[in-house]
């Protein structure tokens, strides 16, 4: 008998949720709740990527290799270092007759939840991936449940931009309803500081704040080389840009206190460990973290806190909030400077990462 949660499809270790499960079965085979859908490209959650792209200096035969690895060890997408996985893109091959995501076969959907707990099947090697980008095309299958969630794709934006967008949906929709939250219980102006602000999920959060805010918001990106100040200055979406390292805490908090101090909303996209307490330090007293990275360190974040006696929220973002892939195609749509800045991110800078 099926699961609307997929219990049904783990094999090892017994009793636990597909997203905790050492493997999955990945047969074709669907029961009448379940979706089948022919991939045709996977996108790797960037924590993922980096930290295999890292491992393996930079060499495209062996990240695909390692790769392919994971899913034919794991019957599904699943990072065993960061424990992160991805999303992918493909056609609905079949639907049971019991499935309540209201897809058909021969729609074109983007998975909205995550890899790590999706069974997926690879059939041609990932032959026709070099391994040097978090976008992988490929052939083979995966299976949803039916408390998954998918979107059909948009006619309007290529499937690579749609997908890119679709990975970190849930980042804008939170920046927005916490940023409505704090201007409803202490007005304005209040101060946004995303970390990783050129990054995908960090334009999309600076999109967000000044969507949802207008000029009662004040915006800080920070990013790591004056590469990457350059594009975010550039663009226009943040209200200054500065370089510094979000794993130095003393220092990150020495060059916010240079340009109006630290945030009311610290917002963390980057895709490295050792953010933890950077973030908390960029926070103001009474103010809110949303820890958007795979990367992140719950137990780090939550005794740094405790060590630095810092009254601070802080929220997991989860990757879901209700309507959150639409909020993030609108924003996309309605701003050139963020579609701009996702198309110069569809191909990482490997040198960058491996060294």
């Amino acid at each position: 008998m099926s699961s609307p949660i997929g219990l049904h499809r783990v094999i090892a270790p017994a009793g636990v949720l597909p997203q905790a499960a050492l493997r999955l079965d990945a047969s074709p085979r669907i029961a009448d709740d379940e979706v089948r859908v022919g991939v045709q490209r996977l996108n790797l959650d960037a924590a993922s990527y980096r930290q295999l792209a890292a491992e393996h200096g930079g060499d495209g035969d062996r990240i695909r290799a390692a790769v392919l690895g994971i899913i034919e060890t794991r019957g599904k997408m699943h990072n065993p270092v960061t424990g992160s996985g991805g999303m992918l893109i493909g056609t609905v091959e079949e639907a049971g007759p019991a499935s309540p995501l209201g897809l058909r076969p021969g729609d074109r959907v983007a998975t909205l939840v995550s890899l790590t707990l999706t069974p997926l099947a690879v059939t041609d090697g990932l032959r026709r991936w070099d391994g040097l980008g978090e976008q992988v095309p490929c052939e083979g299958h995966a299976i949803l449940f039916a408390r998954s969630i998918a979107a059909v794709l948009p006619d309007d934006l290529d499937p690579g931009l749609a997908l890119a967008v679709f990975d970190v949906c849930g980042a804008p929709a939170l920046v927005a309803r916490s940023l409505r939250g704090i201007l409803a219980e202490r007005g304005g102006p209040v101060r946004v500081v995303v970390l990783g602000a050129a990054g995908k999920s960090g334009s999309l959060a600076l999109a967000a704040a000044r969507a949802a805010g207008g000029d009662r918001v004040v915006s800080v990106g920070v990013v790591r080389d004056d590469a990457e100040r350059d594009l975010l200055a550039s663009a226009g979406l943040a209200g200054s840009v500065v370089v510094a390292d979000a794993r130095d805490a003393a220092g990150l908090a020495a060059v916010l206190e240079g340009c109006g101090g630290p945030g009311d909303l610290t917002v963390v996209c980057v895709e490295v460990p050792g953010c933890e307490h950077a973030a908390i330090l960029a926070t103001a007293p009474g103010g809110t973290v949303v820890f958007f990275s795979m990367a992140t360190s719950f137990p780090a974040a939550a005794l740094g806190a405790e060590g630095l006696a810092a009254d601070v929220t802080m929220l997991i973002g989860n990757g879901y909030v209700p309507g959150h892939a639409e909020y993030a195609l609108g924003l996309l749509r309605s701003d050139s400077a963020v579609r701009q800045l996702f198309q110069a991110r569809l191909r990482p800078r490997l040198a960058d990462w491996a060294a």
